[in-house]
């Protein structure tokens, strides 16, 4: 069974059938209609008159449908319960079994605080912060007095850019303290934020590990995910472009010790900052399957989520042929999140029914989708996520190209779409040109849009770059809604 929706059940639903595995469903009142109920073999209502994002938190229902249907192992994909440690103990009492790491592991990897504590007992350089929980805006301003400004708050059980806030002076320091702390007592049930100096203009890499219960753990490479808006990754990219060999091994190395530390099993991934001198510090471990496990699938070979259901049934990497020495890098791979966004407003989400939809295909190009379709209806529930688009090639350039033209190919009306990568590409090509300007009066500027990778980027969109009219021109037609 998965306990989620969307597209990432259904990338399960899918390794569960080619493992010959049967499928069970779940979905709330407000997704009967929704393609991930059609792709498992069983489904079931669960939250029955609750809020459509609590029918996915109710644990009770989840477990409940779980046993009276003989499901063997329940899959959290990611979001909603997938880093709850009392879900996982709700099917680990249920005799069902949970693929993730223990509770314990997940409830230590969710403690941002205990989670940087096991970081330095393994000997993980880690950003000066605060051991604990603040309580107070004093223990906020007297951090700043000790390390200066910028620093940034950072809730303690919970992440996904919400209850986040840079600080810059003692001016912005209470209200940034009120408001984090709001933002993560809504979202996570906990306002409990701990202090952190804050590195500017970092890269985000993040290692992915694989564990197993015999304690054989290894690394699958590294993701590039610094393009980012309000926190929120937009483009991801593995591995990372022009990333020193000799970093790549600390980063590898430091995440394979502190997996071992903590004695994890299943796919997990550590999140590090890399400042410009090349410094990297831990930030957190995300105890899950993350959304951009697809680049890593793409360059390495490993079906991530069958590993994961092999692990949970008891067997060893060993076993399934998986030994650091044998994982290689074939190529490079990036992530696009395609997503109904109206950047008229704000880039807030849109809704309604698509009424066309065609999608970019060929060679090198995999599509991850649940709702991606013409007829179907973006509700204003769940998240904005459309599809993702994963481009895969011999190097990051013929990645690039590949993705530019995958993306070209697609034509979405009905629904206002954010498209990710030709947003993000087009920035960072410009950011230190003349045409900067240019795109920057045309109202290209997101809020909040970290940029990186411009080696990369810049090849994306080699000819539109040099010619401002013809970017103007395609993305009229393509892309409708990127330019204001």
């Amino acid at each position: 069974m998965v306990a989620n929706r969307g597209e990432i059940a259904i990338r399960v639903f899918r390794a569960c059938t080619e493992l010959g595995i049967r499928t069970v469903a779940v979905y709330s009142e407000q997704d009967t209609g929704q393609m991930h109920r059609q792709k498992a073999d069983e489904a079931y209502l669960i939250g029955r008159g609750l809020a459509p994002v609590q029918a996915y938190l109710h644990i009770p229902d989840i477990i409940k449908v779980a046993k009276e249907n003989n499901v063997d192992a329940v899959h959290p994909g990611y979001g909603f319960l997938s880093e709850r440690a009392d879900f996982a103990q709700a099917c680990q009492d249920a005799g069902v079994r949970f693929i993730g790491p223990s509770p314990e592991v997940v409830r230590k990897m969710g403690d941002k605080v205990e989670a940087r504590a096991i970081a330095i007992a393994a000997g993980v350089p880690v950003v000066p912060g605060t051991d604990a929980p603040i309580t107070s805006l004093h223990e906020a301003h007297e951090f700043s007095n000790t390390y200066g400004f910028p620093i940034i708050f950072k809730a303690a059980y919970g992440g996904g850019g919400r209850g986040m806030r840079v600080v810059h002076s003692y001016e912005e320091l209470e209200e940034s303290y009120n408001r984090a702390y709001s933002e993560a007592l809504a979202a996570f049930g906990n306002g409990a934020l701990f202090v952190e100096k804050f590195i500017e203009k970092p890269r985000h890499i993040e290692v992915q590990i694989l564990g197993d219960q015999y304690g054989n753990i290894l690394h699958l490479y590294e993701r590039d995910c610094s393009i980012q808006r309000r926190h929120q990754k937009v483009v991801e990219i593995a591995p990372a472009a022009h990333l020193d060999p000799q970093l790549r091994t600390r980063l590898t190395s430091d995440s394979v010790k502190l997996a071992k530390q903590v004695g994890y099993e299943n796919a997990g991934t550590v999140e590090f900052l890399v400042d410009r001198h090349g410094r990297h510090y831990f930030i957190e471990v995300n105890s899950r399957l993350q959304v951009e496990h697809t680049v890593t699938e793409e360059i390495t070979d490993v079906d991530l989520v069958h590993a994961q259901i092999h692990v949970a049934e008891g067997r060893s990497l060993p076993d399934l042929g998986l030994r650091q020495e044998n994982i290689r890098i074939n190529g490079c791979a990036i992530q696009c999140r395609v997503t109904t966004e109206d950047p008229a407003r704000s880039f807030q989400p849109d809704t309604g029914r698509i009424e066309v939809f065609r999608s970019g295909e060929g060679m090198g190009i995999r599509l991850d989708n649940a709702s991606a379709f013409q007829g179907a209806v973006i509700s204003p529930h769940y998240d904005s996520l459309l599809v993702k688009v994963i481009a895969h090639g011999k190097d990051h350039p013929t990645a690039a190209t590949k993705m530019s033209r995958a993306l070209a190919e697609f034509r979405v009306r009905g629904v206002k779409v954010r498209e990710a990568v030709c947003f993000a590409c087009f920035l960072v090509a410009h950011r230190h040109t003349p045409q900067a300007v240019w795109a920057t009066s045309m109202g290209l500027a997101a809020p909040g849009l970290t940029l990186s990778c411009v080696p990369l980027l810049a090849h994306a969109f080699p000819s539109t770059l040099r010619e401002p009219s013809r970017m103007r021109q395609a993305s009229t037609e393509v892309y409708p809604t990127i330019l204001l």
